[in-house]
């Protein structure tokens, strides 16, 4: 470890690179394993998901004094300022919960190909990096393979458990101080290969055995994210895009003119006919795609038919009512009475007792048509939740529905926010898409009464059919696997506003 500093002179570019076996690996950041050399998006998502839109609004108006800072008097400080408008006043577990639910999509949409090559090769894995440990560890850990961050480490009240939005010494970690962490961390065994993109990164990078240098390039392209360790299925937040500074201020700009907008869409169509906001949509700015030839509505005193859709937003049965241009009722578990009761179609809140339940969505269908979402929960990503099969014991009339939004600015699903707003927040974009597809009705021998076959047969056969037909992903992840992940709760109401109050 006596081997005297490297950082007068320069490092090879990663480019040079010729996999000699190493078996450790130190690496920095944004910049290096990101492409991105700017933590600014990051910190805007952890001050807005974990705080508020009025704490990301100051961290915006802040930037030209964090650049200032940063360019003209040290990086420590530029970091130091970030950390303090960001995380100051933060409950811990707020700040845990974003790092672990909203980062790690725009983290690893921006990995760089040639710095994961290196990387995910090394045996043990160690980011050096300025950020703070709690926002980059479990990104690091779940999706890198990391088996170290060593980081900036946060300051926390031990009587309230929130930040105070300093740091612990030895200070924000940048320079010199990441050798001296590396050290810590190795001890007498030298790091294999150091790789950072910026001269203060040279410091940790001269007492590795070899040391590359990841060049600013615009044409650095981005690991798909199925090469990672994990592929991303579930995550949390509002935001579409990554909050850098330009976006975050066209997104500020728009709020109070997408607001009223979103309002009036909502409000506007909520008392008309379906058959009418089928028209009204385009005309508003929205999208509506609609494919396959639905069935003709039940003959009088016939059963109503039962159609099994994915899930993507609240809105989804609504949406379906809309494109069959009349009323369906709908089932639900986690909403609230107002939303049921502002719901244009008629909504049925579920008891989660199978046979309550049963017994309520068969009284259902003796009168009409019922949407159910046997996923339980919505999933944003390419990939369809394991189907619940109580669905299949009740009806033989099955109709498959193939569904799919695109929201350009915010995300119309949340997990730890209120549900209440979704809707709001889906419709708050400037052009948003729904696609409905129908299905043919699952012929008799496919069925539980008519076909012999049994209900989970029926269910896996209708998630695999919509799965085809989206070009998704079949999971047997579930409801309660998604918001223990983001929430950390079950996904029921009440444990929702019970973790809300801690």
């Amino acid at each position: 470890m006596s081997t005297p500093p490297k950082s007068a002179r320069n490092f090879p570019s990663i480019a040079a690179y010729t996999g000699g076996g190493h078996r450790s690996i130190a690496a920095d950041l944004d910049g290096t394993l990101l492409i991105s050399r700017s933590s600014f998006p990051y910190f805007m998502l952890v001050a807005v998901e974990a705080g508020s839109l009025l704490r990301g609004l100051f961290l915006l108006l802040s930037l030209p004094i964090v650049i200032i800072a940063y360019l003209f008097v040290s990086e420590e400080i530029g970091i130091q300022i970030l950390i303090f408008i960001s995380f100051s006043g933060l409950k811990i577990r707020d700040i845990e919960l974003v790092s672990q639910s909203v980062l790690p999509r725009f983290y690893a949409n921006d990995v760089r190909r040639e710095s994961w090559e290196v990387f995910s090769k090394c045996e043990r894995k160690v980011v050096v990096t300025a950020n703070p440990t709690l926002m980059v560890e479990p990104f690091v850990r779940d999706f890198l393979g990391g088996t170290k961050v060593l980081g900036t480490e946060i300051e926390v009240n031990p009587k309230t458990k929130k930040a105070t939005g300093f740091v612990k010494k030895p200070g924000v970690l940048v320079g010199d101080r990441k050798r001296l962490a590396l050290l810590k961390e190795f001890g007498d065994e030298s790091p294999g290969i150091g790789i950072g993109d910026r001269e203060s990164d040279h410091d940790f990078m001269s007492i590795c055995k070899e040391g590359y240098m990841v060049l600013p390039s615009k044409s650095a392209t981005p690991v798909l994210p199925n090469r990672l360790k994990s592929p991303i299925i579930f995550h949390d937040g509002r935001f579409v895009q990554p909050p850098t500074p330009l976006t975050a201020l066209i997104i500020y700009l728009w709020l109070p003119f997408g607001f009223a907008l979103s309002i009036f869409r909502v409000y506007f169509n909520l008392p008309l006919p379906e058959r009418i906001v089928r028209y009204t949509y385009p005309m508003l700015g929205i999208n509506l795609v609609i494919r396959g030839n639905p069935p003709p509505p039940p003959s009088p005193g016939s059963p109503g038919n039962l159609y099994v859709c994915n899930h993507r937003t609240a809105l989804d049965p609504i949406v379906i009512a809309i494109a069959l241009r009349r009323k369906v009722s709908c089932v639900t578990y986690s909403v609230s009475r107002l939303s049921r009761f502002l719901s244009p179609i008629p909504a049925v809140a579920l008891s989660r007792d199978r046979a309550a339940d049963a017994a309520r969505i068969s009284s259902i269908l003796q009168k009409g048509d019922l949407v159910v979402c046997p996923e339980g929960t919505t999933c944003r990503e390419p990939y369809l939740l394991r189907f619940s099969a109580l669905f299949a014991e009740l009806s033989d009339r099955i109709v498959p529905v193939a569904v799919n939004v695109k929201q350009p600015m915010f995300h119309g699903t949340s997990a730890r926010g209120v549900k209440f707003w979704d809707p709001y927040f889906y419709f708050m974009n400037p052009r948003p898409t729904y696609e409905i597809t129908f299905l043919d009705r699952l012929p008799e021998e496919m069925t539980v009464k008519a076909g012999g076959k049994s209900a989970i047969e029926v269910a896996n056969h209708v998630q695999k059919v919509l799965a085809g037909v989206l070009g998704f992903e079949c999971t047997e992840l579930t409801r309660k696997d998604k918001y223990m992940l983001l929430g950390g709760n079950d996904g029921k109401v009440e444990s929702m506003y019970n973790n809300a109050k801690k």
